[in-house]
């Protein structure tokens, strides 16, 4: 049975302040940073502050992070809604899959649950994606769930002394 936030798999759920220790592994996991614009690791302390002082209200903070969940409990990863603008109803989509969770579907089965919270609830029109070209298997996942590129931004990361292009990809919610 699937709802807004749940299938038979899993869930979407709000951060909690005891998922301090799992967000401090993956925000500092620098295999994951070419992903992202992390440059440098975060404190606990930081994470904490973040915990701490996280409302959760996409309208006033622009973002809205989630933990992907397991029916059982674990946790698994994680999607972000930022950038949100409310007037044309868009937000840019991040999405964590820890490596040891990888290749069990639970990234297409997040996707499916964030796209129906972003159009259903927030009413939100469309979701965007940066993905370095390089990184196929993230690519491949948006472009199966039916992301469409809509553009390339060449040499757009730098990570080491190597610049990376990047795929814009955009899915128009209905």
């Amino acid at each position: 049975m699937t709802s807004l936030m749940h299938n038979d798999t899993l869930r979407l759920r709000a951060l909690e302040p005891t998922d301090l220790d799992l967000l401090y592994t993956w925000e500092n996991d620098a295999t994951v940073w070419a992903a992202s614009d992390t440059a440098a690791p975060y404190s606990r302390q930081v994470l904490w502050q973040y915990l701490e002082n996280y409302t959760g209200d996409i309208y006033q903070s622009r973002q809205l992070r989630l933990m992907i969940e397991l029916n059982d409990g674990t946790a698994v990863g994680t999607v972000d809604f930022f950038h949100y603008d409310p007037l044309n109803n868009r937000a840019e989509l991040g999405l964590l899959i820890a490596p040891e969770h990888r290749g069990h579907g639970y990234g297409r089965m997040a996707l499916q649950l964030a796209r129906d919270y972003a159009a259903q609830h927030i009413g939100m029109r469309q979701l965007y994606v940066y993905i370095r070209t390089d990184n196929t298997a993230c690519l491949q996942l948006f472009v199966d769930f039916g992301f469409e590129q809509a553009g390339l931004l060449h040499a757009w990361v730098k990570r080491g002394r190597n610049y990376h292009d990047v795929a814009v990809l955009q899915l128009l919610l209905s």
